[in-house]
């Protein structure tokens, strides 16, 4: 390639930066009391994410150094890898809270899904860009991703992980809309993804009594939702300038998950609506910037592997803050860069690295 390599885009590193670190203050201060309780250890999650964090910032500054360009012949491979990993989850997967997800031994253990997530991303920007010329064909343009894609979701499911799975087709079909996909086929696998996410909540009782508590938490305020009602105080007790960072009510064992999937309720009990706004602002910065990255792009690779990342990221974040404040169901998906979690962050800042590298070459066509 005859580019040249130009400065990262400093508001996509400036908002990943911010965002980390609100992550880290706020994993400590909502995991705090019940690390002291059951690790003996108040400190016990902030370490664990401190520690992962010193592996991310490293892999996220690599992956900003490698040329994107240069990891597209190994893409497929990449892919393959990921695909095995997941058929070994079901064999050697270490299980958790009714769900087998991971890989490994003790706190040395990783989530294959969290890096289907990066290969799935890249495997359609390569595919997509190299076959432009028939994306306008279902046959011969959709099908081939849409096979692929069909394949992962099913070993997700396995684990099963429904959040992430959305997450991926999700993305799947932003890349499609970006690449050029004629807009009848976008709306049939729209209706097709819709129709298999209520076949899959039928499926299963848990899912089925999420979603009546999403309609109605009040029906059922001690058991199925109650996590959605506590959420919702805990955002409304934040008022507009929150309760104090470490003064929150509702990480006192009132709110499942409270330093993971519902981070984001904390973040608003201590922080109040500014915290909050100021949150959802650097995602919006984030989006931005990254869209422009693609649209700016010298290349459909980069392009649409910008869009991937970007949207990968983004919508994982609407998705679960979407859980928080009960406009959507509970999907148990994390919130990017915010919630406590080796894996996710890890790979997040991996995605940030690559999208930074993919700025460095933005505006040159």
């Amino acid at each position: 390639m005859r580019w040249k390599k130009g400065s990262p885009d400093f508001l996509i590193f400036l908002s990943a930066i911010l965002l980390l670190s609100i992550g880290i203050i706020m994993v400590f201060s909502a995991s705090a009391y019940s690390s002291m309780l059951f690790k003996d250890d108040r400190y016990y999650y902030l370490k664990r994410q401190l520690m992962w964090t010193m592996v991310g910032i490293p892999a996220m500054y690599s992956a900003m150094q490698v040329d994107y360009f240069r990891l597209k012949k190994f893409v497929n491979v990449m892919l393959l890898g990921t695909l095995f990993l997941l058929l070994l989850v079901p064999v050697l997967g270490i299980a958790s809270r009714g769900a087998t997800r991971s890989l490994g031994v003790g706190f040395l253990s990783f989530q294959p899904s969290e890096v289907i997530k990066l290969t799935m991303v890249m495997y359609l920007a390569k595919s997509l860009s190299d076959n432009l010329d028939n994306i306008r064909s279902f046959m011969r343009g959709i099908l081939p991703p849409l096979g692929v894609l069909m394949v992962v979701a099913m070993l997700i499911m396995v684990q099963p992980d429904l959040g992430t799975t959305i997450a991926v087709a999700g993305t799947s079909f932003v890349l499609l809309a970006a690449a050029g996909a004629r807009v009848s086929h976008l709306a049939l696998l729209a209706l097709g993804g819709f129709a298999s996410v209520g076949v899959l909540i039928a499926m299963a009782s848990y899912r089925m009594k999420r979603i009546l508590a999403f309609l109605n938490p009040q029906a059922d305020p001690t058991g199925i939702g109650f996590q959605t009602i506590q959420s919702l105080l805990a955002l409304g007790s934040g008022s507009l300038f929150g309760m104090g960072l470490g003064e929150g009510r509702q990480k006192l064992l009132y709110i499942p998950e409270n330093h993971t999937d519902f981070i984001f309720a904390i973040v608003g009990e201590e922080l109040g609506f500014i915290g909050v706004t100021v949150v959802i602002f650097l995602f919006f910065l984030l989006l931005w910037r990254g869209f422009r990255v693609g649209i700016t792009a010298p290349d459909a690779y980069g392009c649409l592997l910008a869009v991937g990342l970007t949207t990968m990221i983004t919508l994982q974040a609407i998705i679960n803050m979407g859980v928080v404040s009960g406009s959507l169901p509970i999907t148990g998906i994390t919130l990017p860069l915010l919630s406590y979690g080796g894996s996710s962050l890890v790979f997040t800042l991996i995605g940030i690295g690559m999208l930074l590298n993919i700025s460095r070459y933005a505006g040159q066509k």
